[in-house]
């Protein structure tokens, strides 16, 4: 090695650790990221190499070298029972398998492998004495940590007490808190509605909310969690890592339940595989697999590096942050005419999809993250969500860039685009724009909504192309020679059309409701409303008030329902559909007189394995129960399933009676 490698070497490493310390606050103190987690492994890898290659250059204060960030002064100092470790990656199989070598080497025989999807969610440590929780913190820098017991205590399905009649003397419980992903995404909604800074990702907003300095501030956003290990016990020993996750479950704690106990690798590939193509299919962001030494003494025997266990390693797939050029920017205008900004961009594997337009939220997002055309950009992508752009890299910016205006008229229509003063959100104001009505068409047809298969966003756009389609009314009207000569269509497919337009008059009056597309009316509005009104007709004629005195409607749904039917033009489109022989009323439901659960009133929270929510309400109901959306003194029962909501504490508060799925299902008799 000569003078000037060792030199060059030297200034490359501190240029390094000055960026990745540099990163890790704004990550982790500020909460605003400004590079993509590819970018910034990319750097963390590239120290380690170099590293490795001079270990003489190696200090004490090398991010390598240490864990976590440093704890914010907000809160009082907490040291852990034993330090808190980061894992180790690997990146690929041949990693994987090296790691299980060098481990099975070093123990002298095989490994049973405990396997659990990696949350990105924010560590924590809570602490038990004699089965009480008195104690929640953050990891911090590993070894000490920030006190947010107060914050801690909101979780929803955290127990204050252990489901033990004997505990441990002490046990710090480690897991990680998250936010799931639909609540994120509204919460973002309303942070941008209200001109405020939305979070970056997720993991940034459960570890912005954990380190609230109001705790009540934490308990209205619906943080859960999962636990996965511990980091010390007293009056307990456990003989493996499956073990001790069954003595948590018992014992009142969330532990997930997609953690399988594996006796080979070639079974741990496959369920790291199996899971990295089901990630959509999960409620919170996952980024990889951890994958441990399941028996305890195995664990003991392999110790630990000065920053990771040797007994288990996290399998990352690629990442879910990718960098490409935003090439222009355009607007879409949705079905209530909502108009959304949106990022046309150089295609890029973001998440194993490849990705070519993201969101951009409205005009003040694109110019409060001073975004512009010709920009090179972050975009993020976690299963199923829509992309969208995290924030320009500025400092590749090309001179001469221009900021980016709303334009003035619609691109679909022509009609003038405003924004109302204080909102948020601009609007077209033409009243037959082509881009609204393929919008509400293909939300009428949707799979949550009339679930008229076949009928997509290609086909619709042939449809109103031809003047076959000008409101959902026009559906039901359609024949099989009306798309007889349109390319690709042979008899069957036709036919398939055909039976989903038939079948879809049969739909509840909830999914028809779902359907219109009525503003602030989901699917939940949707099913309060039918149960409620039983038609189409009712509901038409009922006043502002009648609708807004409905346990869980408020005075801004019921307006926009009452105005909705106030509308001569849904009322004849409503004409339409009845006319075509469309479901608009159910069927009234048999009711038990003089029944256990006559009179009774009940609210559910959490998720049922038995039955989905909507079956558990009907259920009631037909037993001569009411459900209602919100606990209070006058409440009878409170049916709590998994990832049960502040519905739950709040029972608990006023002491109303709690039951669990087999006590709910035996009430009902099944």
């Amino acid at each position: 090695m000569s003078p000037t490698e060792r030199a060059s070497a030297n200034k490359r490493i501190a240029d390094l650790r000055a960026q990745l310390e540099h990163h890790n606050y704004l990550y982790y103190v500020q909460d605003h990221p400004q590079i993509s987690d590819a970018e910034y492994d990319k750097l963390y890898r590239e120290l380690v190499e170099l590293e490795e290659a001079f270990p003489d250059l190696v200090t004490p204060e090398s991010l390598t070298q240490r864990v976590g960030a440093a704890p914010s002064a907000t809160f009082a100092p907490v040291k852990h029972f034993a330090r808190m470790y980061s894992l180790d990656n690997a990146f690929s199989i041949e990693e994987l398998t090296a790691w299980a070598e060098r481990a099975e080497k070093a123990i002298g025989s095989s490994l049973r492998y405990a396997c659990e999807l990696k949350i990105d969610g924010t560590a924590i440590a809570v602490v038990y004495e004699n089965g009480v929780l008195v104690r929640g913190a953050t990891r911090g820098d590993g070894t000490t940590g920030e006190d947010v017991t107060a914050n801690i205590r909101t979780l929803r399905g955290l127990p204050m007490r252990l489901l033990d009649s004997n505990p441990p003397e002490v046990i710090e419980v480690r897991g990680e808190v998250y936010l799931p992903i639909a609540p994120f995404e509204q919460l973002n909604d309303e942070l941008v509605a209200a001109g405020k800074q939305p979070f970056a990702n997720p993991r940034n907003a459960a570890a912005g909310t954990l380190r609230q300095k109001d705790p009540a501030k934490t308990a209205t956003r619906p943080l859960t969690y999962w636990m996965h290990g511990f980091g010390a016990v007293k009056g307990r020993k456990f003989a493996s890592h499956t073990e001790m996750l069954g003595y948590l479950k018992e014992a009142g704690l969330r532990v997930a339940p997609t953690t399988e106990t594996l006796d080979d690798l070639d079974k741990v590939w496959d369920f790291i595989e199996r899971w990295r193509e089901q990630r959509a299919s999960i409620e919170h962001e996952i980024d990889g697999v951890v994958v441990k030494a399941d028996l305890i003494a195995h664990q003991q025997e392999l110790g630990y590096t000065s920053k990771s266990p040797r007994w288990a390693i996290a399998y990352k797939w690629p990442p879910e942050e990718q960098v490409t050029k935003l090439k222009k920017i355009d607007i879409h205008v949705g079905r209530t005419g909502a108009v959304t900004p949106f990022a046309r961009l150089e295609p890029v594997r973001v998440g194993g999809v490849t990705v070519t337009t993201a969101t951009l939220h409205n005009e003040d997002e694109v110019h409060r993250k001073d975004i512009r055309e010709g920009d090179e950009v972050v975009i993020r992508r976690a299963g199923d969500v829509i992309p969208e752009v995290v924030g320009p890299l500025k400092e590749r910016r090309k001179r001469g860039a221009r900021v980016w205006r709303m334009p003035d008229k619609c691109p679909s229509c022509g009609s003038e685009i405003v924004r109302e003063e204080g909102e948020a959100v601009a609007y077209c104001t033409g009243v037959d724009c082509p881009m609204q009505r393929q919008e509400r068409l293909f939300h009428f047809a949707a799979r949550g909504a009339m679930d008229i298969e076949g009928l997509g966003y290609q086909t619709i756009d042939e449809l109103v192309s031809r003047g076959l389609l000008e409101d959902v009314g026009d559906i039901y009207s359609l024949r099989p020679e009306h798309v007889a000569d349109v390319e690709g269509w042979k008899t069957k497919r036709i036919a398939n059309l055909m039976n989903a337009i038939q079948a879809s008059k049969s739909r509840p009056l909830a999914r028809l409701l779902t359907a219109l597309g009525i503003r602030h009316v989901g699917a939940t509005v949707a099913q309060t409303l039918a149960r409620r009104f039983g038609s189409l007709d009712a509901l038409a004629n009922a006043t502002e008030d009648d609708i807004n005195a409905i346990d869980g409607i408020g005075r801004v749904i019921a307006h926009a329902v009452h105005e909705f039917f106030a509308q001569k033009r849904n009322r004849a489109v409503i004409a339409k559909l009845v006319d075509a022989g469309v479901r608009t009323a159910d069927e009234p439901r048999a009711r038990k007189a003089g029944g256990a659960l006559d009179g009774k009133t009940f609210v559910l929270t959490g998720g049922l394995e038995s039955m989905s929510r909507d079956e558990a309400g009907e259920a009631i109901e037909e037993a001569g129960g009411k459900v209602t959306s919100s606990v209070s003194k006058k409440t009878d029962y409170v049916v709590v399933g998994d990832s049960p909501g502040s519905k739950y504490d709040k029972a608990v508060q006023l002491g109303v009676t709690i039951l669990d799925e087999a006590a709910f299902l035996k009430l009902l008799g099944r």
